[in-house]
């Protein structure tokens, strides 16, 4: 049997990562590649993946820019016909694109673009994935898929968090995202047999950089919402994700690790 520091190791292990130049991708990528993986970075602009490659190899880590649309059925295809069916340890499914909102501000497009980049792409990216998932199996015994959701896919925001309907945490988001979890459950039932791990994290209140510094009364109201009070760290997604890619969590299959705080202990 390997020592627990070899299973939460992830050297020499590949790991795709959606979405890995935002705020809290580029924390995820960091702290997988700092357990000594090679990170795939994903974006759709070239740009800001080099730029985050940069930084990470300038830490003396290694990475690799995946620049590609998930939400471009022909682009998905292309890359992963270039990666071939070299081995693929993980699969971090992190992109979202949307705005604001509230169900009497929304439109009917806000529904569907939002379903298309969280649960859609997810779809089609593990579908994708799957050669380099099984050849990762096959290679070392364990291959792991890990969808992020978020709080809002369990429970609702509070309105009066917000200042209006039109800047509240939209429903087409929180909908999207409680099917994504859902989903997560039926790929851990699917694939589990093969070795191929399915499991969600979702994530609590995580205000992005900008919202951080612009609107510090807003964070403070957040952080009086959550049991241990304060809001996140991006960091702090870092342990629990790499939990789930890792060997550490070679039986676990199908959950949904719930890092916010204690916000939806209440």
């Amino acid at each position: 049997m390997t020592s627990l520091p070899q299973r939460f190791s992830l050297e020499s292990k590949s790991v795709l990562v959606t979405g890995a130049t935002g705020y809290l991708g580029r924390a995820m990528v960091r702290g997988l590649a700092e357990l000594g993986a090679n990170v795939l970075v994903n974006g759709r602009n070239p740009e800001r993946v080099e730029a985050c490659v940069a930084e990470l190899c300038d830490s003396g880590l290694v990475a690799t820019s995946a620049v590609f649309d998930i939400n471009d059925e022909a682009a998905v295809h292309q890359w992963f016909s270039q990666y071939g069916e070299l081995p693929l340890h993980g699969l971090v499914n992190n992109a979202y694109a949307g705005g604001a909102g509230s169900i009497e501000t929304a439109g009917e497009d806000d529904y569907r673009n939002s379903y298309e980049v969280s649960l859609v792409s997810t779809h089609r990216l593990l579908k994708s994935a799957l050669p380099g998932l099984r050849a990762a199996h096959r290679k070392c015994g364990n291959a792991s898929v890990v969808n992020i959701g978020s709080m809002y896919g369990l429970v609702s925001p509070d309105q009066r968090v917000y200042e209006n309907k039109r800047v509240a945490n939209p429903p087409f988001y929180g909908a999207a995202k409680a099917a994504l979890i859902q989903w997560t459950r039926y790929a851990a039932c699917e694939f589990g047999r093969e070795g191929v791990r399915v499991n969600a994290i979702s994530p609590g209140p995580f205000p992005s950089e900008n919202v951080q510094v612009e609107n510090p009364a807003f964070v403070a109201t957040l952080a009086d919402k959550v049991p241990m009070g304060r809001i996140g760290r991006a960091d702090e997604l870092q342990g629990p994700l790499s939990f789930l890619i890792s060997d550490a969590s070679s039986f676990v299959n199908g959950s949904n690790l719930v890092v916010d705080g204690g916000w939806t202990c209440w």
